[in-house]
């Protein structure tokens, strides 16, 4: 039997209605994701099977006796108490009983006190009286599958401890069907990893909502996919369903298309002369009606965002060069030593485990913090866009139009003038809702004009803080590809595991303890790297004791006077090269010009292979030069 079943489910606010007759039956053991655009109700559904919400029309039943929890998109600004206290919570009046129970246990072990004695010797009676006494071991279980610490403050823990916490308040009552939404947003890599393998083992059902679509793929046995107000189902997997749902939209296209044909003849046929229509079908007439209303009430495919970066000149080859750069919170070392090059064209993802310092590490690049050892050399015109997770730059009290124009009726988009209406409409923006405030805006909402008020300003630097959490899985796509046909850097910062292996070309992995690792490729290629890495260590002979150690090799030569200053001249001089280069490489994808004499298209293009040759050797000096000691 199953847990759930929805028949002829209808809600709305106002507007076109968010589910429009919805069916749909959820099985026990099942693990469902359920898959949407932002806004077209999935979190509406899952409050409504959690009973939390009220259909306005249709029936939901239950299994008899059937338990359900839901955990919450958001991470609530305040979670009081200790661990124990909010994993409790979750079992009701008889939760808060036992978590007393745990407090005064707590106070008593400190200093002991008669009437604390009383007072616990009471409760505990009274546990022992409601058959509740059990569910200390229940919640003590629960804490310990979630690899917490029983007495830790819950404000003190980063936003992924406080999603286990969640979780655990979620599963203490043993639910028979799970709702998740968005579990993964703010976890880091570790700790999504773990999720997964958690409810892989967990016995329940499971619906969840995901943009995360490794965590999908690994997890989903049944896709539903809601699509303005329609619910289907998909029994197949992740990759399967994307192709079918493409084949479902394009035959849709295709129907509507020959509807649309149809009306237009029928509407032709009715506004003939006058002594036509006093012999027309009646019967036609009514049909032509129907078409009418069935044009009216259908729901077009909600568009793609049209996400695009306005590019800034060129920067110089170089980004940034780090030079043995240090930093550290106190006593707490983020950085030690870090030695590493961008070059334009760069894309680098940066990895660690929540509060490692990934943002540290960006806002160092940056030159936003000076580091407290070593040295960073910038390159010249770089033209910075910087996409921040906690949407800091975002003003809550203004509307979404005011955010991206600030006051202003356009903005300049590659040389041309937009209305500010017009432009967040890319941004899947409509006009009503560029007016709301954007302390009214969902997480998907935010994160997409963060991104509009990021590419309204031309750039050749993309520096990325976790911007795909709340993005839809098109929107997330679409992303991908632009960061991927960027000719500048990218800095990317993402627990994104696919996003990662689809973008970057080189990781940057905060290790611990200040150390960071520099890996070719994505994702999956440093987990690769870092097994062979681990491998090789763990094989790695240890010298021998009576081994007479190797003299320590010498240090680099300190630079002359003459070769500091000629280091000191060579990004001038580069600058003015790639200068050039780039004032050639125009003139060469000139239409016309291959219509010039043969002797000054060659000339041409010995001077560009000219520049190449010469840049190439400055930068080898470059590098040599930079090298030497001080």
């Amino acid at each position: 039997m199953a847990l759930v079943t929805l028949r002829q489910l209808t809600m709305g606010y106002g507007g076109p209605p968010l589910l429009d007759g919805v069916d749909v039956r959820i099985e026990p053991g099942e693990r469902v994701c359920l898959l949407g655009r932002n806004g077209e109700g999935k979190t509406t559904l899952l409050r409504l099977m959690a009973g939390e919400l009220e259909p306005d029309d249709g029936q939901i039943e239950y299994q008899p006796q059937v338990r359900i929890s839901r955990l919450e998109q958001q991470v609530p600004r305040v979670l009081p108490g200790v661990v124990f206290d909010a994993i409790a919570a979750g079992l009701g009046p008889d939760g808060e009983a036992v978590g007393e129970y745990h407090r005064l246990s707590h106070r008593l072990g400190e200093s002991h006190d008669d009437a604390l004695l009383d007072k616990l010797h009471d409760l505990q009676h009274a546990l022992e009286s409601s058959g509740a006494w059990a569910l200390h071991q229940k919640i003590e279980t629960v804490i310990s599958r979630m690899d917490l610490d029983a007495d830790a403050e819950c404000e003190s823990l980063s936003a992924g401890l406080k999603r286990r916490v969640l979780l655990g308040r979620a599963l203490v009552g043993e639910p028979d069907l799970l709702l998740l939404d968005e579990p993964t947003n703010h976890l880091d890599i570790d700790s999504i990893c773990w999720l997964e393998d958690f409810l892989l083992r967990w016995g329940g059902a499971l619906l969840f909502v995901t943009h995360d679509r490794v965590f999908l793929r690994g997890l989903a046995t049944r896709i539903l996919d809601l699509d303005r107000g329609k619910l289907t189902s998909w029994s197949c997997d992740y990759d399967t369903y994307v192709e079918r749902k493409q084949g479902a939209l394009a035959a849709e296209a295709a129907e509507q298309g020959r509807f649309d044909k149809k009306l237009a003849v029928e509407e032709v046929w009715i506004r003939k002369g006058v002594r036509e229509r006093r012999t027309r079908n009646e019967g036609r007439v009514r049909a032509l009606n129907e078409m009418r209303r069935r044009r009216q009430a259908r729901r077009e495919v909600t568009g793609s965002a049209k996400i695009q970066v306005q590019q800034a000149a060129a920067s110089g080859r170089l980004i940034a060069q780090t030079k043995g750069v240090s930093f550290s919170y106190g006593a707490e070392p983020i950085l030690r030593d870090l030695s590493a090059t961008i070059m334009r064209g760069d894309k680098i993802g940066v990895i660690g485990p929540n509060g490692s310092g990934k943002t540290t590490l960006l806002r160092v690049l940056l030159g936003e913090l000076e580091p407290q050892a070593g040295t960073i050399r910038f390159g010249v015109r770089l033209e910075i866009a910087y996409f921040d997770q906690l949407h800091a730059q975002l003003h809550l009290d203004r509307t979404v139009q005011y955010n991206v124009a600030e006051g202003a009726d356009t903005v300049v988009i590659d040389g041309f003038a937009r209305h500010i209406s017009n432009y967040l409409q890319d941004f899947l923006f409509a006009p009503h809702r560029s007016r709301s405030l954007v302390s009214e805006l969902s997480g998907g909402e935010r994160n997409r004009l963060l991104l509009a008020r990021l590419f309204a300003k031309p750039a050749n630097v993309l520096v990325l803080d976790e911007p795909t959490n709340d993005l839809d899985t098109e929107t997330l796509e679409l992303l991908e590809q632009l960061l991927v046909d960027f000719p500048g850097a990218v800095l990317l910062v993402s627990h994104d595991r696919a996003f990662l292996n689809n973008v970057v070309t080189s990781t940057l992995v905060l290790e611990g303890d200040g150390r960071v690792g520099e890996y070719v490729g994505g994702y999956d290629d440093w987990l690769r790297q870092r097994k062979v890495k681990a491998a090789t260590e763990s094989v790695t002979p240890k010298p021998k004791a009576a081994a007479k150690p190797k003299p320590a090799p010498q240090g680099p030569r300190k630079r002359t006077y003459a070769e500091r200053l000629e280091l000191e001249a060579l990004p001038e001089k580069i600058d003015a090269l790639e200068r050039e280069q780039a004032a050639l490489h125009e003139t060469l994808s000139a239409p016309d010009f291959y219509k010039q004499p043969r002797d000054a298209i060659a000339a041409a293009t010995a001077e560009l292979e000219r520049l190449d040759s010469e840049l190439a050797a400055m930068y080898e000096r470059w590098e040599f030069l930079d090298g030497l000691g001080e």
